[in-house]
């Protein structure tokens, strides 16, 4: 479907991407935790070497994490069938996620800061200022912070996956030049590529996205969470004139790859509010 874009507004959107000095990196529950919702310590590292790719490059980065709850999982031994036992496990397994990126950062000398917000916080003036100034100190400092949903406290956000949206307002409000969803499937798809073996990877949204999301809609099959809040996430961001990428997170340095201009994963042309309706 990306032959409805232009070949070159495809690749000045991929340069703006590769040229970002601030970069938001969103991993999500799956890029960390294994078959059995556990806390992946090899996917962690993974996360952790493909960040420090753009630190070599001299990108300052914040990374929006899940993981809580399945960190939480791996040392209580409970499934988390509740939204009152997901809660309880957030806060079991929060300081052991952060524990696990504080030792996989240290390979690299890095330090890292944890925050733990909800939308409100970003709604509020006065919250989102305190918020803003500690990041950018944070990044002054050459620390990295990393934030997550405070699960301890959200209701709806453990059900429907806010941390994608999170990641949208966080990239906003933080004067980002980039936002990066990893996940586990390679992008965006013209099907659900876990059930449809025909189901190919779109390049790129922009003014086509209406088109896309309709694909989404009856390619998906849950209204929760999943593809949708990272396509609604992005677009966000595309149209505050951020590119964004949907990208696979076991895929071979993808952030250096993302930093390189190659083609990897759907992205998100800037598109400032424009949509099929403006053709």
């Amino acid at each position: 479907m990306s032959e409805t874009l232009e070949y070159d507004e495809i690749e000045r959107a991929r340069e703006l991407a590769a040229d970002a000095g601030r970069v938001v990196v969103k991993a999500g529950t799956n890029s960390l935790t294994d078959d059995e919702s556990n806390l992946d310590d090899d996917k962690l590292d993974k996360l952790v070497d493909d960040i420090a790719a753009l630190h070599e490059r001299g990108k300052d980065v914040i990374l929006v994490s899940s993981g809580a709850v399945g960190a939480g999982k791996g040392r209580v031994g409970y499934t988390g069938e509740t939204v009152e036992e997901s809660q309880a496990l957030a806060t079991v397994g929060q300081s052991y996620l952060m524990r696990r990126y504080t030792e996989s950062f240290e390979r690299y000398d890095r330090k890292i800061a944890q925050l733990l917000l909800t939308q409100h916080d970003l709604d509020n003036p006065e919250r989102f200022t305190n918020f803003r100034n500690t990041i950018e100190t944070l990044l002054e400092w050459d620390i990295v912070p990393i934030i997550n949903e405070n699960d301890a406290v959200a209701t709806q956000e453990i059900r429907i996956g806010d941390n994608d949206m999170l990641s949208s307002s966080v990239a906003i409000g933080t004067d980002a030049d980039l936002l990066v969803t990893l996940t586990d499937v390679g992008g965006v798809y013209t099907g659900n590529p876990k059930e449809d073996p025909d189901a190919e990877r779109i390049e790129a949204v922009g003014q086509n996205y209406d088109r896309v999301q309709t694909i989404i809609d009856e390619s998906s099959s849950s209204t929760f969470g999943g593809i949708q809040t990272k396509v609604k996430g992005a677009r966000d961001v595309s149209e505050h004139g951020i590119p964004a990428v949907i990208a696979r997170s076991t895929e071979a340095d993808i952030l250096e790859k993302i930093a390189s201009a190659k083609p990897v994963g759907t992205l998100f042309v800037p598109i400032n509010g424009a949509s099929d309706d403006d053709d």
